[in-house]
């Protein structure tokens, strides 16, 4: 009874301590009102948000449906700054489709909205907000969207900086669509913005981009800037730090934050984390385009698409010995082959391990086999 009473103990301390860490608030709010703060600039969506909007106009005529028949919407969490602004954490879909209705948006990537017919309003076809020229909806039914109320959750501006980050992320992997580096770029902008620029540059890096030949639809999810963080967070960590890895995605959450909150593109750090990545990229180029595909032993070619394998077996090893200024093969493209040829490190990297699991072996392996 007295370890049940210490466990008990404990545990409404570290309650007491996480709840000291967020304050929050909440109210409900009509839509004009929202609109209002848009237009006055105290509802902040920042532009990768922006990027992330992604609803057809199937789903935000749907929406304007639900608004007009009187089917609630659900909460929108809001984030005070240091100015008392609020930056829009979760509701980016709703609230960017209600501006877009009403022509707030249009700034090229998003002209105002023309809605399309739905299930219980097929006559909401071609309909827009306000026009002369063609169907719009009347006074009184965009008096009625005005007017409709939804519930704000506010994270007060005396919060942890760290715990507003995670609050985006929690709320974002509930049945959200968005891919995890989209989750994470929209919440990493309000910490730094020039990091998230950084990273997309690096991403936009000719041999990097020419090594990886993603396909679209990865592009669009952010995945080229997620294997960029990756080369970021593991190039550096010697094998023990990287054995003790317990749970990898929130070990690059929490690089990634503080990465962040303390970023210069100017700082040394910053200098030399970009010139390591570039020498890296640069020297699996120049040994073979597609130096990060399979290695074909009856075509004595490299062949299919982009493997992680690839890339963490040769990319990141070599950006640790790069910079541990460490002795490098010079015949990089052999030693590809070399790592595809041996079958006991195939069985060790086959599919079905956990990625904490592949990290441990594979890394250490590549470095191995990279080292003159």
């Amino acid at each position: 009874m007295k370890i049940g009473w210490l466990s008990m103990e404990s545990l409404e301390s570290e309650l007491e301590t996480a709840r000291r860490t967020i304050s929050t608030d909440g109210y409900p709010m009509s839509i004009g009102e929202l609109t209002n703060l848009y237009r006055d600039k105290e509802l902040i969506i920042r532009p990768p948000f922006q990027r992330l909007f992604r609803w057809d106009n199937d789903q935000k005529s749907r929406l304007i449906e639900s608004i007009l028949i009187g089917i609630p919407l659900p909460s929108i969490f809001v984030a005070q700054d240091e100015k008392g602004r609020w930056e829009l954490v979760d509701g980016l879909q709703r609230v960017s489709t209600l501006l877009q209705l009403q022509g707030l948006l249009d700034d090229g990537d998003f002209p105002p909205l023309t809605l399309t017919g739905t299930k219980y309003l097929p006559s909401l076809e071609g309909v827009v907000w306000d026009s002369d020229t063609q169907s719009s909806l009347t006074s009184a039914q965009r008096l009625d969207i005005k007017r409709a109320k939804i519930d704000i959750k506010i994270v007060q501006r005396a919060s942890d900086r760290e715990t507003k980050f995670d609050l985006f992320q929690r709320l974002n992997s509930f049945g959200s669509k968005l891919s995890t580096q989209e989750i994470r770029n929209a919440q990493l902008v309000g910490v730094s913005p020039d990091f998230v620029e950084w990273l997309q540059e690096l991403a936009n890096y000719d041999s990097f981009t020419t090594l990886l030949r993603l396909p679209d639809t990865s592009k669009l999810q952010k995945y080229d800037e997620e294997l960029v963080l990756r080369f970021l967070f593991l190039h550096s960590k010697t094998d023990a730090e990287i054995s003790q890895i317990r749970n990898f995605q929130d070990a690059l959450e929490d690089f990634s934050f503080k990465r962040a909150l303390n970023f210069s593109r100017n700082s040394e750090n910053s200098k030399v984390q970009e010139k390591n990545f570039k020498n890296s990229f640069d020297k699996l180029r120049e040994a073979d385009e597609d130096i990060l595909r399979r290695w074909d032993l009856q075509k004595e070619a490299f062949t299919g698409g982009f493997l992680n394998s690839s890339f963490e077996a040769l990319a990141v090893p070599l950006g640790y010995l790069i910079a541990n200024n460490l002795t490098i093969r010079q015949d990089l493209r052999q030693a590809a082959i070399d790592f595809w040829s041996n079958p006991e490190l195939n069985k060790k990297f086959a599919t079905g391990k956990s990625t904490e699991a592949r990290l441990k072996q594979m890394i250490p392996q590549g470095r191995q086999i990279l080292s003159a």
